[in-house]
């Protein structure tokens, strides 16, 4: 269910939502048209990897200027179009690049979807004795910044998760803000995690994963967690968390020119009055306690706007001894892995993530499609 699809959200009249796709469209062109001018093949990697990196840049960026400058109900309108667009192009896509299944679930009472490699599933191997099985379980929390996107839009990037891990992975509906703000989407990432305990997923099988502010909400989820007495997840990974939304280090600025976030990175909506330095909501100012913290994964790119606030946050999890394993990649940008999936930067992600699959997440023996 996109935010959209909620009868508490608000929605713009259909002239106003082609209007402002058109403004999109054009935005997008124009973003597009510069990017010959910013000498796109230079950077760190190859040729190509300098111009895919260039391109990709100037589009996220361009788009994400364009959408936070509209009203809300227009957001919410243009993303229920690229919501309905993705559901249409995404699975065939993934049924044939990475043999993965997408299929709809309520897992405790929040919608979601669920990506599962197809030679695992009923629907593709009638021969159970050839059917293989789902070594453990992921919850992923998308990101977006607490306010956009979809389950569907993050299901290529699961796809590849599960070709990498041999895990099935639940991508999470949360709520958004500025409907929905803190606690709502930490409630409801919670809710998921209880009922996958309830249907029998053992914690010893489960991992949690998100990206941006789905990383950081992941982050909150843990401290959540460990207060309601649930028991921790095997493992946590983490790209690009949105761990520090104080937002007051250098390369806020520093790397504001190189990154695709917009300079003007929005808080409030999410926070609605808690404050920025709140440790529910940014785990740097925590005190973690290797006793309940998971090993955790972490990339991120070197110019990225996050990156001080994501080295500050390894160097507490170094420094309370508990297991951890950093990645910071030259020259990549917010969420690289997402969005560039064939550079080099992500390929190296790709083959730490699949090296520590089997390190800390035990598989289930007697794992099968019951969730």
């Amino acid at each position: 269910m996109v935010m959209a699809d909620r009868p508490e959200v608000e929605t713009a009249s259909t002239p106003v939502t082609a209007l402002t796709v058109v403004g999109l469209a054009e935005c997008l062109l124009n973003g597009l048209a510069r990017v010959p001018f910013r000498r796109p093949w230079q950077g760190p990697s190859g040729i190509l990897d300098n111009l895919g990196q260039s391109v990709t840049r100037q589009t996220v960026r361009s788009f994400m200027g364009f959408s936070m400058g509209l009203p809300i109900e227009e957001f919410r309108s243009m993303e229920k179009i690229l919501d309905d667009i993705c559901k249409v192009v995404i699975p065939p896509f993934v049924e044939v690049v990475n043999r993965v299944e997408i299929t709809e679930d309520t897992v405790g009472g929040v919608s979601g979807v669920w990506c599962r490699a197809k030679a695992s599933t009923d629907a593709y191997v009638e021969d159970a004795e050839n059917k293989e099985s789902i070594g453990a379980t992921v919850l992923y929390l998308h990101g977006g910044g607490y306010i956009g996107t979809s389950p569907i839009m993050y299901a290529a990037f699961a796809a590849s998760l599960v070709g990498i891990t041999g895990y099935e992975v639940f991508i999470a509906d949360y709520r958004m803000a500025p409907e929905f703000p803190f606690p709502a989407p930490l409630l409801d990432a919670a809710d998921v995690y209880r009922e996958l305990l309830d249907r029998g997923v053992d914690p010893s099988h489960l991992a949690i994963a998100g990206d941006s502010g789905g990383g950081g909400l992941a982050t909150s989820l843990i401290s959540h967690l460990h207060a309601e007495g649930l028991p921790k997840p095997a493992a946590m990974a983490l790209f690009s968390p949105e761990v520090d939304l104080d937002l007051d280090h250098p390369s806020i600025s520093d790397n504001a020119q190189s990154d695709i976030l917009p300079w003007n990175v929005p808080v409030a909506p999410y926070l609605h009055g808690i404050q920025p330095n709140d440790s529910r909501v940014s785990p740097v100012h925590a005190e973690p306690d290797p006793t309940w913290w998971p090993p955790t994964f972490v990339c991120w790119g070197a110019d990225e706007m996050f990156r001080d606030g994501i080295r500050e946050f390894v160097e507490s999890l170094e420094k309370a001894e508990v297991s951890v394993r950093g990645m910071e990649e030259p020259g990549m940008f917010h969420v690289f892995p997402i969005l560039m999936p064939w550079a080099e930067a992500s390929k190296r992600v790709f083959r730490s993530l699949k090296e520590l699959a089997g390190t800390y997440v035990t598989p289930d023996p007697n794992a099968e499609q019951t969730h």
